[in-house]
């Protein structure tokens, strides 16, 4: 089965929240995914505004 990753060539993490139940992220996933482009693009330069990949903190 191919992944969204490797489907999309996904190499960078560029945003991400963390949660203390799986139920709360399960439904901030379903809130964004309902998200237009601009506005998760907007949600990311908040915290993010260039775009750095972040995986390199958490491994």
């Amino acid at each position: 089965m191919e992944g969204f990753t490797k489907k999309y060539n996904v190499h960078k993490l560029v945003y991400f929240e963390l949660f203390d139940d799986m139920a709360n992220a399960i439904n901030r996933e379903k809130q964004l995914k309902q998200w237009k482009r601009e506005w998760k693009l907007a949600l990311v330069r908040e915290t993010n505004p260039n775009f750095l990949d972040l995986s390199t903190e958490y491994q």
